[in-house]
C-alpha cells in the first residue's frame, strides 16, 4: 500500500511489508557503513502542539488582538502580519522576559519528548533539521527550555531579533519564485539547498523522512523520491492535500505514513535502525 495510518496494531503488517522492501533497496544502493537518515521537521502543530505565533497572543492585553490588527492578515503574507503583532505587543509594554516565559509554556505534541530523546541517542544515524514558518527567537527559546536544541543540526526559519528599543522584529527567510508557497518561505527550496550543500560535503542520505502537518509542507513533500517517507499528522491539512492529490490521479512519489502521536514515529525509526 502507498499510504498507511500507523496505530492500533495495524502497523505490524505494514512494518513486515516495508521491512522486506527497505532491505531489498538498501542492499543494492547503500552500504550499511554509510547508512544515515535525514529527518525533516515542521515546528508548529508538529513538534509543538500549537501555533507558536498565535501562542504569543497570550501576552497581549486581555490575551487578544484588536479586531483591526487581527483582520489585517493577507494570505501569503504571514510574516508581515506577525511584524505588526510584535509592534502592538511592544507598544503595549510587553517585554522580552514576559514573551520568553509565555513561549516556554507551549505544549509539545504527545510523545514528542520521547521521539526527540530517541533521535538524540542515535545521532550517528540521524541528521535532523527544522524547516518552519515560525521564527528563530521562538524556536530557540522553546527548544533550549526543554533541552532539545542539540537534537537538531540546523533550523531554517524566519530570522527574528529584539531591537534596541526592546521590540521583537521578524524578517522573511528568503525570496523565491514558487507560486505554491507563501512569499517568505518555500520549504522545497530550503530542502533542496540543504541537500545540495550536504552533497558538496560528501554527505548523502539513505532516506529522507519528512514530518509535518501544514499546507506549506506539501511543496517539499512533492519533491521526495520513491524511497523517502512523508509523515503527515492525522487530521491536518498536509494529510488532506496528499489524499486529494491521490484522488486527482497525481499522487506523491514517496510513501506516506500518517501519525497521530510521536510515539508512532519512534516505532518507525526503530524499524529503520533495526534493519
Amino acid at each position: 500500500p502507498k499510504r498507511k495510518c500507523l496505530g492500533n496494531g495495524a502497523e505490524f503488517l505494514f512494518y513486515k511489508y516495508f521491512s522486506v522492501f527497505f532491505s531489498s533497496v538498501c542492499s543494492v544502493n547503500c552500504p550499511w557503513t554509510a547508512m544515515k537518515f535525514l529527518l525533516v521537521f515542521d515546528f508548529d502543530h508538529t513538534i509543538v502542539d500549537e501555533n507558536s505565533d498565535t501562542w504569543i497572543v497570550k501576552c497581549a492585553p486581555g490575551k487578544k488582538l484588536p479586531n483591526g490588527l487581527r483582520n489585517s492578515y493577507q494570505p501569503g503574507h504571514w510574516t508581515e502580519y506577525m511584524g505588526r503583532v510584535f509592534v502592538y505587543l511592544g507598544d503595549s509594554g510587553v517585554k522580552e522576559e514576559e514573551m520568553k516565559r509565555t513561549m516556554t509554556t507551549i505544549p509539545f505534541t504527545a510523545g514528542m519528548g520521547d521521539l526527540l530523546h530517541f533521535i538524540g541517542e542515535n545521532k550517528e544515524l540521524f541528521d535532523c533539521i527544522i524547516v518552519s514558518d515560525s521564527n528563530t527567537v521562538f524556536i530557540d527559546w522553546i527548544l533550549k527550555a526543554a533541552d532539545f536544541h542539540k537534537v537538531f543540526d540546523e533550523v531554517f526559519t524566519n530570522p527574528a531579533a529584539f531591537s534596541s528599543t526592546g521590540y521583537l522584529t521578524v524578517q522573511n527567510f528568503h525570496t523565491h519564485h514558487c507560486p505554491k508557497c507563501p512569499k517568505n518561505l518555500c520549504k522545497r527550496k530550503v530542502l533542496k539547498e540543504f541537500l545540495d550543500k550536504q552533497l558538496e560535503r560528501g554527505v548523502s542520505y539513505t532516506q529522507i523522512v519528512y514530518i509535518g502537518d501544514g499546507g506549506n509542507d506539501l511543496c517539499p513533500v512533492t519533491s521526495l523520491k520513491k524511497n523517502d517517507i512523508a509523515m503527515p499528522r492525522h487530521g491536518y491539512t498536509l494529510e488532506k492535500r496528499i489524499s486529494q492529490l491521490t484522488q486527482d490521479h497525481s499522487p506523491v512519489e514517496c510513501s506516506v505514513l500518517v501519525w497521530s502521536t510521536a510515539v508512532e514515529i519512534v516505532s518507525y525509526l526503530k524499524l529503520l535502525i533495526k534493519e
